[in-house]
């Protein structure tokens, strides 16, 4: 994403995708600027790429009353300063528009806006509260201030292009005020659910000391109501005495009419843990039914308040009554209710905790405070200063410490250091860092310290991003979750009802066939009525019913997979943005990599150099110098390949001078140059140096060594004024080229250039003076575990397409390397989207795996978007999936992270579904023949159990390890091999005739197949033999190591 950066008014910087430009100003010219410059916010449409950008910041800069313009590829958003007194906004859409671009201004365009609390201590009165408001809006910069007395704090808009959070504190702390930041909470304490954890263990506690004296009563009376039995049965007592035995127990006996000490001290157990131990669920039902809905606190309020007021109503008819017999409560269900519930719901929390375990870990990853350092002209330390974190400001230049994190992301400006990014990207090995190399805040600095210019700061680090990422994916909602919420919505009303209806039916059925309540009815009592059995039992089933039912682990089910599962992706260095995406990718078929970048380094490498001419004319060395120091003026990225390889070759960072320097798109350049003899006898001097050190560790005599070092001194030294004034006219380009500049290319440079071309190879060739001296061959190179990545996919069960704009020669080359069949070449950026597309409607779910600029569109339209890259520059807003590392086997991981995850979802599912399925009808007595009854105290227990046991199975995902490249290559090494060009399917361009080709028959089949093989061997000789025979071992391929085969003369 492009951030607006200007760290302070001396230096305005803008940081663009990967490039700073710094424009240093005299601070009078400044001045003059800041009074006349406007700002304005421009909508740009029909941007593809990072080329779209420069062209557009490339093309505005050239306009007279622009000062600087910063496009954001991402937000598809431009924001220009510019002098009013020179040039307008709608002109500068119009400019855009010119350029053929979509263009709409941003009228209220606040989105550069910082916002800062601070906590102003030391005012008195309203007079201090105007004081500061209008000293602050003076100031440039400043949009709004309002300061509240009462509080003690201040709100604050500014540009932070203008003005930082430190400026404004001083110019607090100026007026007499002292001023500090809000302390924000980067404990993630929200995460850790302790407060939950804390409340229903509390909840739980409480239920529990009352609930085992209620267990105890309710134990011994089942013992006696058993011993009764026993007796009636052995002794055929009459119906008299087993109600005079039962009255005459201790705990039957009655203080009032009416009243036993049994269903006293049951009633006093009962009344705190119903108002205390279950005053949480109260609030929550209240609010869910105040809102027109019901939830599962809905359903344990009814069950739990039915029984108390129930068995409360019972007991004061009785006193009333003045009853003999006692009657039969349900006291000693709410107790047991309640800490059943209550244990399960903080055993829940408990797990819960650990699913967000991840997310706390990164945010625990933010340092706190940094060192700001203020560096003079020369760059000497003038002084340091401890700040908080939030007031670092772009541009400030900051010390990181050994052992130190890195507060912000910037850029190196001096030090070394090996760099800890593990727990950002998830590279174990550390990554060395020297000057000009970006760092991720949240990274670990080793060993040295080292000086950084902050970049992006508070929101916009790499860090902030990524925990945003990984919050909004938490709590994004997976399809398959949005349909478990539409049974929960409709499953509270479901079970009230089969409740209702438990009661009624068992009701009817106890009237017209008492035996079925005396037989299957645990606590049934001679001694009380008929009806009142019959009603006590439906009331139990009902009761149960309610118990039961569970739509919690239903709600569960998906959120705790997701949360585990994008935590687990998260500390892998794959980053899932919620529920869809990591369902999505589990029902992938087809993955779609983009060539550049992606299945390659997407950077050109020097492959091979052939001298043309003898090497006593023109040396090997000389021609690699006059090329590099050529090419040195070259924007072009061959031309940036080819000086790296002559500065590695000649072991050098300076070349010679270049004049005349042009450029014909498409055919080369020309230019002249001069002073390389210099660099020669350098680097000739070098390997005298190294001869001598040679000769004197075989003891050869002393005094030889001594005149060839002053012989080749001698030498050097008259002839460089000499030579240097030597100048070679250069050409560069391809066969047009050459031709055009009136040169003859025979066969033999001809067929070697070929044959690097049907190797995929972009060949250069290279004069001086007007006679050819030597052929590059370059190429960009593939990723080592490109092929690897492939063949895994492919063994599971996945098709692999390779899309690329290249043309069909190289696109078939790279596919011939890392096993692909299937090619999609010359495709233009705005046609990937519709190659997509078509594999879409073939009834395929497609996955693009793209470097993330040039493809979004593209990866936004498949079913699952990946975007490989740093993790700094990648298509956040347009990929599904974001991989931190720039390695090919974490597209395998994402999808086998998914498909476990969906397993898992799956299997809590069942888990959910086969519960309730199973408890609701046990609950409501369907299996009462068989024996199994269930008292409501069970229920509970079983609901509660079924919640926890769903977190639990979220959590096996915890134990989910990304496999290493050696268990992958262990795993595929024997299988893989190298496809042959005859097995590649090529598919040029946006029409695809063969997508609608009826299906053949086997002979029919074994035809097309010989006749493309023919085909291929005919217009392909070279080719056939090069890449499937001839050419060199792959690894050395990959590691673009192909010198053993340089021809250095013809």
């Amino acid at each position: 994403m492009v951030v607006i950066a200007q760290p302070s008014s001396e230096m305005p910087l803008l940081t663009s995708t990967n490039e700073f430009h710094t424009k240093i100003m005299t601070p009078i010219d400044e001045k003059e600027e800041a009074r006349t410059l406007s700002k304005c916010y421009i909508q740009v449409t029909g941007m593809t790429c990072a080329s779209c950008v420069a062209n557009i910041e490339r093309n505005l800069r050239r306009e007279e009353g622009i000062y600087s313009v910063l496009v954001a590829l991402m937000a598809g958003k431009a924001e220009v300063r510019y002098n009013p007194a020179v040039i307008q906004p709608p002109m500068i859409a119009e400019f855009i528009r010119e350029l053929g671009f979509g263009t709409t201004m941003i009228e209220n365009a606040d989105e550069g806006d910082g916002v800062l609390e601070l906590v102003v201590r030391g005012m008195t009165c309203a007079s201090c509260v105007h004081k500061i408001e209008s000293t602050l809006t003076k100031h440039r910069g400043i949009f709004y201030c309002s300061v509240a007395l009462a509080t003690n704090k201040a709100h604050i808009k500014y540009d932070p292009e203008i003005i930082g959070p430190r400026d404004i504190i001083h110019i607090i702390e100026s007026l007499g005020f002292e001023a500090s930041l809000v302390k924000k909470d980067r404990s993630a304490s929200h995460l850790d659910h302790k407060r939950e954890i804390r409340q229903w263990k509390r909840s739980f506690l409480v239920s529990l000391l009352f609930c085992v004296p209620v267990m105890g009563l309710m134990i011994y009376m089942m013992v006696m109501d058993h011993h009764l039995a026993t007796l009636h049965h052995n002794q055929n007592m009459s119906q008299e005495e087993m109600i005079n035995i039962h009255s005459s127990m201790f705990l039957e006996r009655q203080i009032l009419p009416g009243l036993s000490i049994m269903n006293l001290l049951s009633l006093l157990l009962c009344l705190p843990v119903q108002f205390f131990g279950g005053w949480y669920f109260y609030i929550q039902a209240y609010k869910a039914l105040m809102h027109k809905t019901a939830n599962m606190d809905v359903l344990i309020v009814l069950a739990t308040t039915i029984a108390f007021a129930y068995s409360l109503v019972i007991l004061l008819v009785a006193m009333y009554e003045r009853a003999k017999v006692n009657p039969v409560t349900f006291f000693d269900t709410p107790p047991m209710l309640f800490v059943f519930i209550a244990l399960g719901r903080w055993l829940e929390h408990i797990a819960k905790g650990k699913t967000s375990e991840a997310l706390a870990k990164l945010i625990s990853l933010q340092a706190t405070e940094a060192t700001i350092v203020t560096l003079d002209s020369d760059n000497i330390l003038l002084s340091e200063e401890q700040v908080d974190v939030e007031l670092v400001q772009r541009g400030d230049i900051i010390k990181v410490v050994p052992g130190g994190k890195f507060p912000v992301d910037g850029r190196v400006i001096e030090g070394h250091s090996m760099v800890d990014e593990s727990l950002i990207t998830g590279e174990a090995m550390p990554v060395a860092k020297k000057s000009g190399s970006p760092v991720i805040a949240g990274s670990i600095n080793q060993n040295g310290s080292l000086l950084i210019r902050a970049t992006h700061v508070g929101a916009d680090t790499t860090l902030s991003q990524i925990v945003k990422l990984v919050e909004e994916a938490q709590t994004s909602k997976a399809p398959i979750q949005q349909f478990a919420d539409k049974i929960s919505g409709y499953f509270v009303p479901f079970i009230v009802i089969i409740s209702i209806v438990t009661l009624l039916v068992w009701i009817i059925i106890g009237f017209l066939n008492f035996q079925v309540v005396e037989t299957y009815f645990s606590g049934y009592n001679r001694s009380i009525s008929r009806t009142e059995t019959i009603i006590r039992f439906a009331f139990q089933a009902s009761i149960t019913v309610l118990c039961i039912a569970c739509p919690c682990s239903l709600g569960l089910a998906t959120p705790t997979a997701v949360m585990v599962g994008t935590g687990v992706g998260a500390q892998n260095g794959i980053l899932i943005k919620g529920g869809e995406p990591l369902e999505m990718a589990h029902k992938v078929k087809v993955v779609v990599f983009d060539k550049t970048g992606t299945i390659t380094h997407g950077t050109p490498v020097v492959n091979q150099v052939k001298i043309l001419v003898e090497s006593n004319r023109i040396s090997r060395n000389k021609i690699l110098a006059i090329v590099g120091t050529a090419e040195s003026n070259s924007e072009h990225p061959l031309g940036a390949a080819i000086t790296k390889y002559c500065k590695q070759e000649l072991d050098t960072e300076t070349l010679g001078t270049c004049t005349d320097f042009q450029v014909v798109p498409g055919c080369g350049i020309s230019c002249k140059v001069t002073n390389i003899e210099g660099l020669l006898h350098k680097n000739n001097w070098k390997i005298e140096e190294n001869n001598i050190k040679n000769a004197s560790l075989v003891q050869i005599d002393a005094s030889n060594e001594q005149s060839s070092t002053s012989s080749s001194m001698i030498f050097d030294a008259p002839l460089s004024n000499v030579l240097n004034a030597q100048q070679y006219k250069v050409l560069i380009g391809n066969r047009e080229w050459m031709i055009r500049n009136g040169l003859i290319i025979n066969n033999d440079v001809d067929d070697s250039m070929t044959e690097h071309e049907n190797k995929g190879r972009t060949a250069v060739l290279v004069a001086v003076d007007d006679e050819l001296c030597s052929l590059i061959a370059i190429a960009d190179t593939v990723k080592p575990e490109a092929d690897l990545a492939v063949h895994i996919l492919k063994s599971m069960g996945l098709e692999v397409v390779l899309m690329t704009g290249d043309n069909s020669k190289t696109a078939r080359s790279i596919a011939s390397q890392v096993g692909i069949t299937k090619v999609f070449a010359e495709v233009l950026p705005s046609h990937k989207v519709a190659k997509v597309k078509q594999l879409q409607e073939e009834g395929k779910q497609v996955a693009m795996v793209g470097d993330g600029i040039n493809d979004s569109p593209a990866l936004a339209m498949a079913n699952v978007g990946i975007a490989i890259g740093t993790g700094t520059d990648v298509a956040i807003e347009a990929a599904d999936v974001v991989l931190i590392k720039n390695d090919l086997l974490d597209v395998v991981a994402s999808i086998d992270l998914s498909r476990k995850t969906v397993k898992r979802i799956r299997i809590n599912f069942v888990f959910a579904l086969i519960y309730n399925l199973v408890g609701i009808p046990i609950a409501a007595g369907v299996f009462m023949p068989i024996g199994l009854v269930l008292q409501p105290w069970m229920g509970s227990a079983a609901m509660a159990a079924s919640s926890v046991s769903v977190v639990l199975s979220s959590l096996l995902l915890k134990l989910y390890r990304k496999p290493t490249y050696e268990n992958y290559e262990l795993l595929a090494r024997s299988q893989m091999g190298q496809k042959s060009p005859s097995e590649i399917s090529i598919h040029v361009g946006i029409d695809d005739t063969s997508r609608n080709s009826p299906k053949l028959g086997l002979l029919d089949r074994i035809v097309n197949y010989s006749r493309a093989s023919i085909n291929s061997l005919l217009s392909d000789k070279r080719s056939l033999n090069s890449v499937g025979t001839s050419e060199p071992d792959k690894h050395s391929l990959l590691v673009g190591d192909c010198r053993e085969d340089d021809d250095t003369a013809l």
